[in-house]
């Protein structure tokens, strides 16, 4: 089983967009018995609270339900319990790593990592669309669906 928890800072539109496609990917392609899924923030700031209303809604378009998710925020035992702990910009990836244990067993990196390597896009982080308008949170849903699909990828390919 590959563990794959997504990383933002509060864990309510970033992340929790990326765990969401990721589940519905998994779930169509039967994946599920290869592949577990979780999201978690860097900050404290909405622990227990439902993903922001336009990230859920902007899934629910697309037919998926992020209703199930709730805000958490990333744990120390995230890193041995994991294989892959993926960042969605530069600023959480350096806390992601300042609080990383030396002897932590997850792959540490950004989530478009995957999607750049694939050549699906050139743009290295998702931007956090919290403060913008509907358009951002089509631009988040596009990076991550394409990132989701790299990510998958790399994980049945090696």
């Amino acid at each position: 089983m590959i563990k794959v928890l997504f990383v933002c800072m509060g864990n309510i539109c970033r992340s929790p967009t990326a765990h969401g496609v990721m589940q519905h990917k998994v779930d169509e392609q039967r994946l599920g018995g290869r592949i577990s899924i979780d999201s978690a923030g860097t900050h404290a700031y909405h622990v227990g609270e439902k993903s922001d209303a336009r990230s859920r809604a902007k899934a629910s378009e697309k037919g998926i339900n992020m209703e199930m998710i709730r805000a958490r925020k990333i744990s120390i035992n995230d890193y041995d319990e994991f294989d892959f702990i993926l960042a969605m910009d530069e600023d959480n990836l350096e806390l992601i790593n300042y609080y990383a244990p030396e002897n932590g067993r997850a792959e540490i990196c950004l989530f478009l990592s995957f999607a750049n390597e694939a050549g699906l896009t050139e743009e290295r982080v998702v931007p956090d669309p919290y403060y913008g308008g509907d358009q951002g949170f089509e631009h988040v849903f596009q990076l991550v669906d394409m990132g989701c699909d790299a990510l998958i990828e790399r994980i049945i390919n090696g």
